[in-house]
């Protein structure tokens, strides 16, 4: 089997780049070699061993370590800043970051000795006020190097995470985590490998910074005088000493890149399949640092508590939406119709549309989406990768300041509802879509939501898994006390599960009606289509419908006529003959066979025409195989007047 990357068979570089690759590499090869062979091995060890090297060492090492703590306390949030939020002033901002790791290190130095030295901008006021003074001390060798090392860590975890995609914080805030949780519970989690590149490559640079330490905080022996800084007196008196300990800062830097190779350059998708696949104990933090948990009502006072909802949506979206406790809305409507920026305007997660929204008594419009208690599933489930079934079960529940115990008891008991209660210790990477899918459904659940959102939740599924779960979400939706919004394509999924289908169509309410009125009615063509029918907007006549695709469709029964109307015809109403018919068909059209489907047990075939709207037919495989059907056969059509149903828009 061929190694996956390899190059391919028989293909060969070109030499106008080959050669000047290879020369590249031999130029940054060779210095490393003149390093290796005028190292004096034999006297290695006594020139490491030194009381100045050993020295220079331990304060190179409790530099770097310092100056990787603050780059972590200062870098991480502002790498999830400029990843996560836009604000005015972010290209300047990033530019700043990067200004350090291309600016010439004694020029960086310079500038710490004018903002933090004793005649700069900060540096008077540190000591009269701290008595803390920077330049020649070791603060000043730690302050260094965080300037000239933190860019590296900014901009590894600011690629990780952009690469992470905004759907599992999402998910995490619609369970009741705040922003603070968020970030420590999933965020940092997931992004973990970009955590470690990043600090590895700033300590490593720390490590190995000269030109702004010596610049801004001197060449003190045991006080600022790091490895690198030795390095450079050695060269003046003893070279080869010089040589060994360059060998030494040579040997760390490579085992830096070697212990991160293939890590810090992996796509965000390799990232989350490595988290997810290492099998550790699952994460259960405590509440957010300095917030105190959120006013719950006890599972049993909220038992029986029912929420109604109403909510106003403008911007893209413009409805009014109004529904009883228990009830199931299916949400349909062509691609960009405006359905999942309904569900993220009831979630609080989109400035394209505005809800103003009341759940129960409770107006949460000014609430963020973590207060909101509205649940969230995603398409995929959105299952945190790092944590099991259970803890992603009894995630919503801790953040909403549930004890441990409590939590993962009524986790358990969710998950069992749902019938994955022995699955609690897998990790997402080790659940079939229709396990993951109940994970998600049960996490959902169990974080007490008052309105409960869907986008398109069985979508993934195969078909068996899909009737499978479908029954399981119908059971547990008819004991749910709050509103449920399903976003669906699938029309079984809308007539089996919802009370309502609200139609949406450029962001506007175009039907709202139960199942069995709108598979009798649908006002929209695309519904229609979704429903399995023909059908064909245009203007009522007298005898019918002038469609706008061209044509005309006689109808038994018409509306009055200069209406706007669409008229409907189920595919199995469609007559197919290879020659013209005769006798009652009032709707007679030619055409040709462009493509041929199975649907069950019968064939759908759609045919084309210059005289009228294309069309979808029905017929048996028999059928099929005596009227000679295949891809460009010429057929004609017919469909009978009282077979045509006309609609009013």
């Amino acid at each position: 089997m061929k190694r996956a990357g390899a190059r391919a068979s028989g293909a060969r570089p070109p030499l106008t780049l080959a050669l000047p690759a290879l020369a590249a590499v031999a130029f940054l090869t060779l210095p490393l070699v003149g390093v290796l062979a005028r190292t004096e091995w034999s006297e290695l060890a006594g020139h490491l061993g030194s009381p100045g090297t050993v020295q220079a060492l331990k304060l190179s090492l409790l530099v770097s370590f310092w100056a990787l703590g603050l780059s972590l306390a200062l870098g991480v949030p502002l790498a999830w800043l400029l990843a996560r939020v836009s604000f005015p002033g972010k290209a300047l901002v990033r530019s700043l970051v990067l200004l350090p790791m291309v600016l010439p290190p004694t020029v960086g130095g310079v500038a710490l000795l004018l903002a933090f030295g004793r005649r700069g901008l900060l540096g008077p006021w540190l000591e009269s006020t701290f008595g803390v003074t920077l330049p020649f001390h070791t603060s000043g060798a730690v302050l260094a190097a965080t300037f000239v090392a933190m860019p590296f860590l900014v901009i590894s975890l600011e690629g990780a995470l952009g690469g992470l995609r905004p759907r599992y914080e999402e998910t995490a805030a619609s369970l009741g985590a705040s922003p603070v949780r968020v970030f420590f519970t999933v965020t940092l989690p997931m992004v973990a490998p970009g955590v470690l590149a990043g600090a590895a490559l700033t300590w490593a640079r720390a490590l190995g910074e000269f030109g702004a330490t010596i610049t801004f905080a001197g060449n003190l022996p045991g006080t600022t005088q790091t490895l690198p800084l030795q390095v450079y007196l050695l060269l003046q008196d003893e070279p080869e000493a010089a040589t060994s300990v360059s060998l030494l800062l040579l040997a760390i830097a490579m085992a830096v890149l070697v212990a991160l190779r293939g890590r810090w350059t992996g796509t965000p998708a390799d990232r989350v399949r490595r988290v997810a696949a290492v099998p550790e104990a699952e994460p259960d933090p405590d509440p957010d640092p300095g917030e105190g948990p959120p006013s719950v009502p006890s599972r049993a006072k909220e038992a029986g508590e029912r929420w109604a909802l109403h909510a106003e949506v403008t911007g893209f979206t413009r409805l009014t939406l109004d529904a009883e406790p228990g009830t199931t809305i299916a949400v349909v409507g062509p691609n960009g119709a405006g359905k999942t920026t309904l569900l993220r305007a009831l979630l609080g997660l989109t400035p394209r549309a505005h809800a103003r929204l009341t759940l129960g008594a409770v107006d949460v419009t000014g609430l963020p989406p973590h207060r909101r208690r509205v649940a969230w599933v995603p398409q995929d489930g959105a299952l945190f990768p790092h944590m099991t079934a259970l803890a992603n079960t009894a995630y919503g529940l801790r953040s909403q300041g549930v004890p441990r115990a409590g939590a993962r008891r009524e986790a358990q008991a969710w998950l069992d509802r749902l019938g994955v209660g022995h699955l609690g210790h897998r990790k997402p990477s080790q659940l079939s879509g229709g396990q993951a899918q109940r994970v998600a459904l049960a996490r959902a659940l169990a974080a007490r939501p008052r309105l409960l959102v869907l986008d398109e939740p069985l979508a993934a599924l195969d078909q068996t898994t899909r009737a499978h779960v479908r029954h399981t979400l119908r059971t547990h939706l008819a004991r749910f006390g709050g509103v449920c919004l399903i976003v669906t394509h699938d029309p079984v999924e809308a007539v089996s599960l919802a009370d309502r289908v609200l139609v949406l169509d450029d962001g506007r309410a175009l039907q709202d009606g139960s199942p069995a009125e709108v598979t009798r009615h649908p006002r929209s063509p695309w519904v229609a289509r979704m429903l399995g029918r023909n059908a064909w907007p245009g203007t009522t006549t007298a005898e019918g419908l002038a469609l706008d695709g061209g044509g005309a469709l006689v109808a038994a029964d018409p509306p009055s006529p200069g209406v706007p109307a669409l008229a409907i015809v189920a595919p199995e109403a469609v007559s197919v003959h290879r020659e013209k018919p005769a006798g009652s068909p009032r709707n007679v059209w030619p055409g040709t066979v462009r493509e041929i489907t199975t649907s069950g047990s019968r064939l759908r075939v759609l045919i084309t025409s210059d005289t009228a709207p294309d069309l979808v037919a029905e017929v048996t495989p028999q059928a099929a195989a005596e009227l000679g059907l295949a891809d460009g056969v010429s057929v004609w059509t017919s469909v009978k007047a009282t077979e045509t149903t006309v609609i009013t828009l």
